[in-house]
């Protein structure tokens, strides 16, 4: 996808964190952080995961079809045109013609299942462009931490359900997008002895809310995180 003010596959795909993730660090920190919520407890695996009936209509916003790849799509909703985040997100195309809040959506489902490896792998080169200051601060040191203590993070993104933009703001030329996740993950920490000391090898649903940012005026495309929390 090109265009300013939506996510450019070649820069942005790489371009939004997954914020669960620092949610669950209580074992690699040690501490609570902000963002973090407390690890769950370890559970067997769930071998059902629940299916998605395929279709052969391509993507849309509003319900689950299978793109080209044979992967289920989730679903994407806009908020009405009246609403206030509607009218914000008009405000934006009005800055940026190239914007369009359904591409914007397609950009930021894909970029989170790039970005949960990301993380998981302790891939900075990928994370440290696409992230504000005091996020990165906050993951670079959550990496370095589970590093130093030897743990290894298992990330996999079974199903991504709903991508949904809950809340839109513009400052002048500064947009903020707060989009909702839910998706089907497993996510478990394994320390140096192999052992599992948090997270689950169980499929879970997880819902997720992130606030991209970005300045619409300015020729950087990329929409960095500023904010996340579990809902």
């Amino acid at each position: 996808m090109g265009g300013s003010g939506s996510f450019p596959i070649d820069i942005v795909l790489f371009g939004m964190i997954a914020a669960f993730l620092v949610l669950r660090l209580r074992s690699v920190l040690g501490r609570r952080q902000g963002f973090e919520r407390p690890a769950e407890p370890v559970q067997p695996a769930d071998p059902t995961v629940r299916p998605m009936a395929p279709r052969a209509d391509g993507p849309v916003i509003d319900g689950h079809v299978i793109d080209g790849t044979g992967e289920p799509v989730p679903t994407r909703e806009l908020p009405a045109a009246a609403s206030p985040a509607g009218q914000a997100l008009a405000r934006m195309a009005g800055i940026d013609r190239a914007f369009h809040p359904a591409r914007f959506l397609e950009g930021a489902e894909a970029a989170f299942r790039i970005i949960v490896t990301a993380f998981a792998a302790g891939d900075r080169a990928a994370l440290r462009p696409l992230l504000s200051d005091d996020t990165w601060h906050a993951f670079e040191g959550a990496i370095a931490a589970r590093e130093t203590a030897g743990e290894t993070q298992r990330t996999e993104i079974r199903a991504i359900e709903r991508a949904t933009i809950e809340q839109a703001d513009l400052r002048g030329t500064i947009a903020d997008i707060v989009v909702r996740f839910v998706s089907d993950q497993i996510n478990i920490t394994t320390g140096a002895d192999g052992l599992p000391v948090a997270g689950t090898d169980a499929v879970t649903e997880i819902t997720d809310l992130w606030t991209f940012e970005r300045n619409l005026a300015a020729p950087d495309p990329v929409w960095r995180l500023i904010a996340a929390r579990s809902a």
